[in-house]
């Protein structure tokens, strides 16, 4: 349990930020995309979870 508090402090807002965004953009392009009706299904969700850890990681340190 301690390991995976110092894990989580060792965490930083700027990486992190980047790949929620990155989990936005592709739930976005999974929502837009005329081939695959699979991927339009799970593109909410991929906003979602993308949206969700965004916010929680908004609230890391610099």
């Amino acid at each position: 349990m301690n390991a995976f508090l110092s894990g989580l402090s060792r965490l930083r807002r700027g990486p992190c930020e980047m790949v929620a965004s990155i989990i936005i953009a592709i739930g976005v392009v999974m929502l837009m995309q005329p081939f695959a009706i699979e991927f339009f299904t799970w593109s909410f969700v991929v906003t979602l979870i993308g949206t969700v850890m965004f916010v929680i990681v908004s609230h890391f340190p610099e």
